[in-house]
């Protein structure tokens, strides 16, 4: 089978790692040697124009053919219909998939014919691990593929308004518009343009070519792996009763290698690292963690420790100091190296302020002015008991408990003893409780009134004239502050008045600084006297 196109890719540049020097293909794996990254991912591109029925070994289109492709500006297009309908075609289609020349859609047409349409798939040429003893299994393969499965569908315009639903997503197709066949699934089914993919890439399929089974669309590739396993390696098929399973994945015995060194994994340990398999050997020189202590690789059967983004083995994650295995022990680093829980203590942890001694992991810290203490150092200055949580009192340096500072420095009221924590007065220096600043016979509270004091006890002026004050032997009331008359009084042998009740009974002018008589209870003024004399 004669098949001229040429997929060039020696020398290109890598599309996805940016650092490539240029492709250079690996002995069997589709990946370059230089960046490890896949053939496609590099600027492959054909040096000719592309025809896919060639490719397939089917009748090639005419020279026409290609010209008006090119004619109408793209790198294909569907035959058998007007260049208006072909545009209808194409804006059905994700505009960065439609092939218009030296566009995206270009380069996406290119690389979906390399992956659909892999060429070791097509043609025995192409292949270089097909066994001699299976190359007749390979040709049946083809053979029946080709006549059983592969076609390459057609536009037409939809006129049938009685069966108008795409097999893909089950909704309408309106008449006259362009929609997809596939002779392989009879007249009645179609497809909207943008619907005919691939059963497992969900990809358009290239240039309409597909393969069916269970009545299921497939690209070539996926649909030749229904029938036989394909190499992760080197991407073939594999013919052979005898392959690799590993890793989720179908491989050629021989091809089930190390990813650095290529040296064969069947029956051998290997580490899975970003998807590939690599032996003990390069996994432990490429990619093992290096050990903090003794700078030298930890290797898949040793432990690795692992903390802040070190590792250690475990026998070297030890104190820096003291050389004590950390290993299920506290343990606090510094300066990039490790010590246990006390050497860490010991050397670094901030100490207290009130024994000196270090506070250690877990142990509660205590702040207060500035100075750290431990829990069991914030004491009391009289009683030593922690505070803890408690609510406590300053004064000057020292810090006491409330039932401390209530004993020792609290005010106290002159007449209870008791702490005074609300309102309180105060009374010749002396503090007293607002409730206690009271009459001692009444009881009422003086607070704010005129009150006396005898014998260190408070009165109200009621009270202390009812007990103590002399009564004015004229209106019979104390002789006190506040009570009529005033505290101003007149004494005479055993008898008080006040000041203003000192006057004559009869006239009742003033008797201060005049002479009176007694008569009886009564005060006269001289001339009364006289009168009431003359009259008897």
């Amino acid at each position: 089978m004669a098949i001229v196109i040429n997929e060039v890719d020696i020398g290109q540049k890598c599309n996805d790692c940016h650092t490539c020097v240029g492709f250079e293909a690996h002995l069997w794996r589709k990946v370059c040697t230089n960046c490890k990254c896949p053939r496609d991912s590099h600027a492959v591109y054909h040096e000719e124009f592309v025809d896919v029925r060639q490719r397939l070994g089917l009748k090639k289109d005419g020279s026409d053919y290609k010209e008006r492709t090119l004619q109408e500006g793209y790198s294909w297009v569907p035959t058998g219909i007007t260049s208006e309908k072909i545009e209808q075609y194409f804006l059905q289609l994700p505009v960065q998939k439609v092939p218009r020349l030296g566009t995206q859609g270009q380069k996406y047409r290119d690389r979906q014919i390399i992956m659909q349409l892999p060429k070791q798939d097509l043609a025995l040429a192409y292949c270089k691990f097909v066994e001699r003893e299976n190359w007749k299994y390979f040709e049946d393969f083809v053979h029946n593929r080709n006549v059983n499965a592969l076609e390459i569908g057609s536009i037409k315009l939809f006129t049938d308004s009685n069966n108008n639903t795409c097999k893909t997503c089950n909704k309408s197709i309106g008449v006259q518009e362009v929609c997809v066949v596939a002779s392989k699934f009879g007249d009645e089914v179609q497809w909207h343009p943008n619907c005919f993919i691939c059963n497992v890439c969900q990809e358009l399929l290239v240039d309409l070519t597909y393969c069916a089974k269970d009545d299921k669309l497939y690209c070539e590739r996926h649909y030749a792996e229904t029938i036989k396993p394909r190499c992760s390696a080197c991407d073939e098929l594999i013919f052979s009763g005898e392959y690799t399973k590993a890793m989720g994945k179908e491989w050629h015995t021989n091809h089930f290698c190390c990813w650095k060194c290529d040296l064969t994994l069947s029956g051998q340990r290997y580490v899975i690292r970003e998807g590939h398999p690599f032996c003990i050997k390069c996994y432990e020189q490429s990619h093992a963690n290096v050990c903090e202590e003794c700078t030298k690789p930890i290797g898949i059967d040793s432990k690795d420790l692992c903390y802040n983004e070190k590792h250690w083995h475990e026998a070297c994650f030890v104190c820096r100091k003291c050389k004590k295995s950390l290993v299920d022990d506290r343990f606090g680093t510094k300066n990039d190296a490790v010590y246990c829980g006390d050497c860490y203590d010991m050397e670094y942890s901030p100490r207290c302020d009130g024994c000196g001694e270090p506070f250690k992991a877990g142990h509660k810290k205590m702040e207060y002015k500035g100075k750290s203490l431990h829990e069991q150092c914030f004491t009391c200055f009289k009683c030593q008991v922690p505070i803890g949580t408690k609510s406590f009192v300053p004064r000057e340096n020292d810090i006491f408990c409330s039932e401390c500072y209530e004993l020792k420095y609290a005010v106290r009221c002159v007449k209870c003893s008791e702490v005074i924590n609300g309102d309180g007065l105060t009374f010749k220096d002396e503090p007293w409780h607002k409730e206690c600043f009271a009459c001692s016979k009444c009881k009422k509270l003086i607070s704010g009134n005129k009150f006396s004091m005898k014998d260190d006890n408070l009165y109200c002026l009621d009270c202390f004239g009812e007990v103590y004050a002399h009564k004015c032997s004229s209106c019979n009331k104390p002789i006190i502050s506040g009570n009529p008359g005033g505290t101003r009084f007149v004494a005479f042998e055993d008898r008080n008045w006040h000041s203003d009740c000192f006057k004559c009974s009869a006239c009742q002018i003033t008797l201060s600084g005049r002479g009176f008589i007694m008569d009886g209870p009564e005060l006269l003024c001289a001339e009364c006297a006289k009168s009431r004399l003359s009259l008897s």
